[in-house]
């Protein structure tokens, strides 16, 4: 039995049905006797979209509501996902950020977690259940919500990864790992098996979209091993690592790119 985080991003969620393929994965996950944690995007386009309403009424509108209405796109697929599982027979229920709750600190559209309530959910996984939590969020001591910025919610992942102490953390995306180059500007590119915090680090603040800089940081910090998956086709993934063990001589590993 393994305690896992299982993250899924927004092209996974980005449907009903995209939700229902997703929940099959976590019932098998969980029918192999392991306590499964995941986070969740909000549907791909959905923040976008919340956004632009934002911008309809102001284009300075509020911070502190801004964060109110964005946030609510991940809490909208926790409940789906959830009512998901359950209708496939699953034990499974939905936490929002204040009910757990996920402490934050920072601005508004830009805060970082701090800490992490554990007790709860650890029961509710020790009784069998799925946990489902919405990533890019979390609550003040104030209790103001805010979120952690674009792409936070594989910073959420690595957090609860840390916090709950998991054997390992699993990001679902459209690609099925990290490759030398972008597989859809250059076809012969080739699927790395693994990679260094260090490179994978390089390679995101240089363009590669598979992870945020920020989370592949915060996993070197606390030593987190992530397996970068796809959650369209069963293929083996690509485990981002701080391993020492020198597994090749290349000299390059992978190849970002910008346009213009």
């Amino acid at each position: 039995m393994a305690k896992k985080v299982l993250k899924f991003g927004g092209t996974s969620v980005g449907s009903i049905e995209r939700i229902k393929h997703i929940a099959n994965i976590i019932k098998n996950e969980n029918s192999q006797n392991n306590q499964i944690i995941v986070v969740v995007s909000a549907m791909a386009g959905k923040t976008n979209e919340l956004l632009d309403y934002s911008k309809s009424i102001s284009d300075k509108f509020d911070k502190r509501e801004l964060d109110v209405l964005i946030t609510s796109g991940e809490q909208v697929t926790s409940a789906l996902l959830s009512g998901m599982l359950i209708e496939l027979g699953v034990k499974a229920k939905s936490w929002m950020n204040w009910q757990i709750p996920i402490l934050t600190e920072g601005d508004h559209g830009n805060s970082r977690i701090v800490n992490i309530n554990i007790q709860e959910i650890n029961n509710f996984l020790s009784s069998g259940g799925v946990a489902v939590i919405p990533g890019f969020q979390g609550i003040t001591k104030n209790k103001d919500i805010t979120s952690i910025g674009r792409g936070g919610s594989d910073a959420t992942a690595v957090a609860i990864a840390k916090i709950f102490n998991t054997d390992c953390c699993d990001i679902y995306t459209d690609v099925d790992g990290v490759y030398t180059t972008d597989p859809r500007q250059y076809k012969k590119a080739k699927k790395i098996k693994k990679i260094f915090y260090d490179e994978m680090l390089e390679m995101a603040s240089l363009g590669s979209k598979v992870m945020q800089p920020t989370s592949v940081q915060d996993a070197k910090l606390n030593k987190i091993d992530i397996k970068v998956k796809s959650s369209f086709v069963s293929k083996s993934g690509t485990l981002i690592t701080g391993s020492t063990k020198i597994f090749s001589n290349q000299i390059i590993t992978g190849i970002s790119s910008t346009k213009n």
